[in-house]
C-alpha cells in the first residue's frame, strides 16, 4: 500500500523531478508533485511525495524532516486529507457588495 507525504518549506525553484530524485534516497517514489499557483504557475513552496510502502515513507520522514533540501529546511509529514473549505465570497456586479457562492 502506498503512502503520501506532505513536504513543506520547499524552495520555489524545486521541480517535480528534483523532488522525486531527492526523495528516492528513502525508497521507491511512486509520484512527486510540487503545488503551483494556477494563475502564475509559480511554486507555492510545498508538494507531495508518494512511496510504495509505509516503511519507505517512514524512512523518508526520518531522513528529511527538519533537514536541508536544496538550501531550505523542509517539513515532512504524513499527508492528511484535504479539509472542506468555507464557500468563497464573490463580488456582485448587481449593485456592489459581496455575495456568497
Amino acid at each position: 500500500m502506498s503512502k503520501k507525504l506532505y513536504v513543506g518549506g520547499l524552495p520555489y525553484s524545486t521541480t517535480q523531478d528534483g523532488l522525486k530524485e531527492g526523495f528516492a534516497a528513502a525508497g521507491n517514489v511512486e509520484s512527486a508533485i510540487v503545488i503551483t499557483d494556477k494563475m502564475s504557475g509559480r511554486s507555492k513552496g510545498f508538494g507531495f511525495v508518494e512511496f510504495s510502502t509505509d516503511e519507505e515513507a517512514e524512512k523518508a520522514i526520518e531522513m528529511f524532516n527538519g533537514k536541508d533540501f536544496e538550501g531550505r529546511r523542509i517539513t515532512v509529514s504524513e499527508a492528511r486529507p484535504m479539509e472542506p473549505r468555507a464557500p468563497r465570497r464573490d463580488y456582485n456586479d448587481n449593485g456592489g457588495g459581496y455575495n456568497d457562492r
